[in-house]
């Protein structure tokens, strides 16, 4: 008779009211209650897991973050300070506390136009490193559309657990560039009996993962398949900043500025735009022109541009930023015992060259590569040698005799 009134402690429910009724030491609880326990705990066990990620995201004011990048990256001003501001508002949307009638922010995805080796990769990199969240730089143009030989869109993601130790929860607050957008434009506006699996259909299998979508990813990375065990990772706090060069997207910019000028005005007209440097006039029309679909732009809301690099920015690229190239050589026979120094003519001559291969900052580290080899081959070896310095008749002599010296500006 006893047995027939147990009730549960915590809703008081009847034994017969319930499914199952587990039975402690000085109490019983009903199937009910444990559900709701658990869904009370694991709520409370998201909120703690939230507090910790965020208390571990250094987020810095826009201007503190421009002033990190300033240390890493030379000129760019324009592009510091449009990521700068992304980012903040980014993780400010990240950390809010959402109430039901409280506005909800956007992702605020960015594009970055520029030529190669002027910075996109660096800008990135410097970002995510100085606010501590999970990195990784992913290639467009590996990924082909599902079926065929390449990479899936997924992969993507698989770089970024594993940037976040298999931590799901980090790895949805991290940051993702993506290199090379611009090679999966599309082909043509014509029709083709033929698919575009590395073009269109990339910028497709894209969308639901740039504005935020739980995708199953691949632990491993490679193809998804049925028997495989997936992650599951929520894209809607994840920050996406993409990179290309757009190459040739210049003419489409060109076309644009000019397209209502006639007659004279129209020479008044292009005298105002700046020639030497037209991407700065870049918008989402000339993307499109170059071969984006609109719905992947419009998940991209940022869109800032990267100046080419000139003489004078290459000059202080060598010698000014924290891990600048002089700084690397000086710190690499440093670790030998020797003390390394460069000629003034030198460092000018190295620029000059850089110049002319139009290779950007990349170019800069082939060359004095080439003026360094021989130095770096056989110096470690004599014991004796405490001092090296770099004349410019020693580079000018190294230059000469490497394959560099055969390379002509395209």
């Amino acid at each position: 008779m006893e047995q027939e009134n147990v009730k549960c402690s915590f809703c008081g429910r009847d034994k017969r009211e319930t499914e199952v009724l587990i039975a402690g030491i000085t109490g019983h609880i009903c199937d009910n209650c444990v559900e709701q326990a658990k869904s009370i705990v694991k709520e409370e066990m998201s909120e703690k897991v939230n507090e910790e990620l965020t208390s571990n995201i250094n987020l810095l004011k826009p201007i503190d973050f421009k002033r990190h990048l300033d240390e890493y990256i030379i000129g760019q001003e324009e592009a510091k300070k449009t990521l700068s501001v992304a980012v903040y508002n980014h993780y400010k949307r990240v950390t809010q506390k959402v109430d039901e009638d409280e506005i909800e922010i956007e992702k605020s995805n960015v594009v970055m136009v520029g030529e190669t080796g002027t910075g996109k990769t660096l800008l990135a990199k410097t970002i995510a490193k100085i606010l501590n969240v999970p990195f990784c730089i992913a290639d467009a143009t590996v990924i082909t559309e599902a079926g065929y030989v390449g990479e899936d869109v997924e992969s993507i993601l698989s770089r970024l657990l594993q940037a976040a130790d298999y931590d799901v929860n980090a790895a949805e607050r991290g940051i993702v560039f993506i290199d090379e957008i611009d090679k999966i434009a599309r082909k043509s506006d014509n029709p083709s009996i033929t698919r575009d699996v590395s073009g269109e259909g990339v910028q497709q299998a894209m969308l639901k993962l740039l504005e935020g979508t739980t995708v199953g990813v691949p632990p491993q990375g490679g193809r998804k398949h049925p028997e495989q065990k997936l992650v599951q990772v929520n894209t809607k706090d994840v920050l996406f900043i993409c990179g290309g060069a757009f190459d040739g997207i210049v003419t489409a910019i060109g076309k644009r500025v000019n397209t209502h000028a006639v007659g004279y005005s129209a020479s008044k007209k292009a005298d105002e735009f700046d020639k030497d440097n037209m991407l700065q006039y870049v918008s989402p029309q000339d993307l499109k022109s170059f071969g984006l679909i609109p719905e992947l732009i419009g998940r991209f809301p940022v869109l800032t541009y990267l100046n080419p690099l000139d003489g004078d920015a290459l000059r202080r690229i060598l010698t000014e930023p924290k891990n600048s190239l002089v700084k690397q050589y000086v710190k690499l026979f440093e670790m030998e015992g020797i003390k390394l120094s460069f000629d003034k003519k030198v460092l000018d001559h190295i620029v000059e060259k850089a110049l002319e291969f139009k290779l950007g900052a990349r170019g800069l580290r082939s060359i004095c590569e080439a003026i360094m080899v021989d130095a770096m081959f056989e110096l470690p070896s004599e014991k004796d040698v405490k001092e090296f310095k770099v004349t410019y008749s020693y580079a000018k002599n190294k230059l000469s005799k490497s394959t560099m010296n055969k390379m002509k500006a395209a």
